[in-house]
């Protein structure tokens, strides 16, 4: 268990460093922000590219991957959205909100820097196809269920497919196409290019920590505990149970394939998950949401992973 707490120590004690940091006036909530979009725009689509672009294209095309991470997450969002919905009674803005928190991970984030010193480098293949499946898939369905529940004209395809241009803008996207095609045709960036590319992926695991855990600072819980936990269930048990299910159902898979999807699963939501839900109305609930299951994943984490160090193969 010590060798376990050794990999999920140093990512939440960075978290914290940028929690105390934001908390004691080092650095505001704008300059988390900024340097939020330094990571989003910058640090995490190099890092990206560098995981595909480097590696054969029959290393990193994996459909069975893509199936198990996309159809398990699709389950928990449909398992959220049922309990809110139907279960709770709340209407379907609310409810594809929380169903989103069911099933969005915090990958790039946190995933990464835990995937990072468990895999090594081929822990950033894991990231970009669940990034995918992600961004052009499961956010954009999420915000056009959202949308459906306040809008009277626009068909509910039209929805989908604004949330997924939405999703396209996103330099990590086309950082993920780029690496692919990289991959594929065998291109090589020049060594200056190439450094360059370097030094902004390295960049990255430590940054989006510290951002992470600014982003905390404020947020408050007490009064919605009770709905908070049915969230934070959903992302930290649910959710890889369900991406865990699909990996038996697809079939045999490489182990560090296996663990990048369970370990992304089991991650708090995305730190902007707030704020998408700031145009419903939601994100009180959201960012409480937020909050505790990131406080909670310390200690789901660390059990998750302790019970798949047992499992003969992986070496975690």
């Amino acid at each position: 268990m010590l060798n376990i707490l050794s990999i999920t120590g140093p990512i939440y004690l960075s978290i914290g460093v940028g929690y105390v940091a934001t908390r004691q006036g080092f650095f505001s909530k704008t300059d988390g922000q900024v340097l939020g979009r330094f990571v989003l725009n910058f640090g995490l689509p190099a890092m990206l590219f560098n995981a595909l672009a480097q590696r054969q294209f029959s290393d990193i095309l994996h459909p069975g991957y893509l199936v198990a991470y996309g159809v398990g997450s699709f389950l928990a969002l449909s398992a959220g959205f049922a309990i809110w919905h139907w279960g709770r009674g709340k209407g379907r803005s609310e409810s594809a909100l929380v169903a989103m928190g069911f099933c969005s991970s915090n990958s790039g984030y946190v995933g990464y820097p835990i995937l990072l010193q468990i895999l090594g480098p081929a822990a950033g293949v894991g990231l970009a196809l669940s990034m995918l499946i992600e961004n052009l898939f499961i956010i954009p369905l999420s915000l056009a269920i959202a949308d459906s529940g306040e809008a009277t004209h626009d068909s509910w395809w039209h929805m989908v497919w604004a949330s997924l241009k939405n999703m396209l803008k996103l330099p990590m996207i086309w950082a993920i196409l780029a690496g692919f095609i990289c991959s594929l045709l065998g291109v090589q960036l020049p060594e200056v290019v190439s450094k360059t590319v370097n030094l902004f992926a390295a960049s990255c695991a430590a940054a989006a920590l510290f951002v992470n855990g600014g982003s905390l600072v404020g947020m408050r819980f007490f009064g919605a505990l009770s709905e908070v936990s049915w969230v934070a269930f959903g992302k930290l048990v649910l959710h890889p149970l369900c991406v865990g299910a699909m990996l038996w159902v697809v079939g045999p898979m490489e182990a560090g394939l296996q663990i990048s999807a369970i370990v992304l699963a089991a991650m708090p939501m995305l730190g902007i998950y707030p704020l998408l839900a700031q145009r419903h109305g939601h994100q009180a609930l959201c960012a409480a949401a937020l909050l505790v299951t990131t406080v909670m994943s310390f200690f789901s984490i660390s059990l998750m992973l302790w019970g798949m160090s047992q499992v003969p193969g992986w070496h975690i």
